[in-house]
């Protein structure tokens, strides 16, 4: 399990963008299909926006149409944490970074990877590094 990291509510602040703050910190959500790496095709790493932990590969990301970048895993076990979530009406699994705990987006069991999960995850709540070519 990486090491946390806890800064307080002015150093996220500084550190993020308005709308990345209130994904990350206040656990909100970007509109469907406006997210910048939800057609996202290249090769290379999704990292926490907030801390920098590695969450995902490119290999890992497929199309899913629910309008958000999807995932069938995280890049290591021990990246992300499950929490139930009961707001606005459902029960989901939201699924924060290990490192930072800003929310990521939520994890359903509609996926097609072998362990049939989907990953559903903001576009701000991530930063890209392509592979080097």
């Amino acid at each position: 399990m990486p090491d946390k990291m806890n800064l307080t509510d002015d150093e996220w602040r500084q550190r993020l963008s308005p709308e990345q703050y209130q994904i990350l910190r206040e656990a909100g959500t970007e509109r469907a299909f406006t997210g910048k790496y939800e057609k996202n095709k290249q090769a290379g790493d999704y990292v926490c926006a907030g801390c920098g932990l590695p969450l995902f590969v490119s290999d890992d990301k497929y199309d899913s149409g629910s309008g958000w970048p999807s995932f069938t895993a995280p890049t290591a076990a021990d990246a992300v944490i499950e929490h139930q979530d009961v707001s606005h009406g459902m029960v989901r699994t939201e699924v924060v970074c290990a490192r930072c705990e800003g929310h990521l987006g939520h994890v359903f069991p509609d996926g097609p990877g072998p362990e049939g999960l989907r990953y559903c995850i903001n576009s701000a709540s991530l930063d890209f590094k392509p592979e080097d070519n």
